[in-house]
């Protein structure tokens, strides 16, 4: 047995007796990271293990324990995770592996594999185990290969609810999870849910498709250069509401909202997790360039010729310049900006945009305006040192 097991292990007979005992998945990204924060400042006492793959600074408490973990390593996940099996209480799983094009069958396999190898580890004795939550999101309502890519379908305007039945076409890993759940998790003690969120937004160096990372980073070079800060994209995406914002933090207390207020009670309960006031980028284009500090010309900040990633693409050597004159913490510019995310994003052909009535009834009321959390997550970044002021 290695220390850290071992180390586990000991801790047992205390938290055993603890009422709530928290295993997020992905405690270094976008949501995981804020699920952590909630649960540490919580009225309910928590202890906590965030699991990823990658090391990150331990935290400074003794309520939180960090497990680095190859998901998709079966006997690694076996030797570090089921010496919490009989204490855990709550589960969240806001992780994912992008290594294969979404809605690929490798995609859909490899996720599989992880969620399946974590739950034979922490399921077999799982006596405490109350609820698990699963974080998905909105692409669950649409399919993204083939010919359903049409501008016809995305021009009509279609608000997606979590009745809405499963595509039929391509492949989705969200349905391969669920459905993994339905089979695994059985009995009347344990609950799963599910929450999807849009486009999220919060502050990660380890988040492939990081939208504020991509928006700052291209901020920080425009202004650097004193380029002017444009929007790159169709004109349907500028003008119409395309898709909903959705703030980690209101992500995450959605998580726990559905983990642990007693609403809900049915396995397999879907909720939207968006904030739920919608937007355009060309309400908000302008506001966010003045908070960057860069060049916004209204006149003239669209322009449907831009492409992120054949402007940006050779940057490199500017934010690392950057990084080192304003003295930020040390990134490579893939660890915050995704330029083909940022063109995929902006030239959408389907709308993405859900109704969020039913969390409502459920209780849960949270609601962000996306700009506010845009900015908000500016200064987030900025006090980290991760973008410059």
């Amino acid at each position: 047995m290695g220390p850290e097991n071992g180390s586990l292990m000991k801790r047992k007979t205390e938290e055993s007796e603890d009422e709530n005992v928290a295993l997020i998945f992905g405690a270094t990204g976008l949501v995981g990271r804020e699920i952590v924060k909630r649960l540490l400042t919580s009225k309910s006492s928590w202890r906590i293990y965030g699991v990823a793959r990658n090391p990150e600074i331990n935290s400074k408490t003794k309520m939180y324990s960090f497990i680095s973990c190859d998901l998709l390593n079966a006997s690694e996940t076996k030797k570090k995770l089921s010496p919490l099996q009989d204490i855990v209480s709550h589960v969240f799983w806001v992780t994912w592996s992008g290594e294969y094009p979404l809605d690929s069958d490798e995609c859909c396999v490899q996720n599989r594999t992880m969620l399946k190898n974590a739950l034979d580890a922490i399921l077999p004795n799982a006596k405490r185990l109350k609820h698990f939550s699963l974080q998905t999101g909105m692409k669950h309502y649409v399919s993204l290969v083939g010919e359903t890519l049409s501008r016809g379908e995305g021009s009509s305007l279609c608000y997606y609810s979590e009745e809405c039945p499963r595509k039929s076409t391509g492949r989705n890993f969200y349905y391969v999870l669920e459905d993994l759940l339905k089979e695994k998790i059985s009995g009347d003690s344990v609950v799963w849910s599910a929450q999807r969120p849009g486009l999220l937004m919060g502050s990660s160096t380890r988040t492939l498709y990081n939208f504020m990372g991509s928006l700052c980073v291209y901020g920080a070079i425009c202004k650097y250069l004193n380029l002017p800060f444009v929007f790159g994209g169709t004109r349907e995406c500028w003008e119409e509401s395309y898709i909903d914002g959705s703030d980690a933090n209101l992500v995450a207390e959605q998580h726990i909202f559905a983990a642990t207020s007693g609403r809900v009670s049915e396995k397999g309960e879907a909720f939207n997790a968006i904030n739920g006031v919608g937007f355009t980028w060309k309400e908000i284009w302008a506001d966010i360039g003045r908070k960057l500090g860069v060049q916004v010309n209204e006149t003239t900040m669209f322009d449907e010729g831009f492409w992120y990633e054949r402007v940006m693409g050779d940057r490199k050597h500017v934010w690392d310049e950057i990084v080192v004159k304003e003295k930020l913490v040390r990134t490579e510019i893939e660890d915050l900006a995704n330029w083909v995310f940022l063109d995929v994003l902006f030239r959408c052909p389907v709308k993405l945009l859900g109704r969020r009535e039913k969390v409502d009834r459920f209780g849960f009321k949270r609601k962000y305006r996306t700009l506010d959390s845009i900015l908000y997550w500016i200064d987030v970044m900025r006090d980290e040192k991760l973008i410059p002021l």
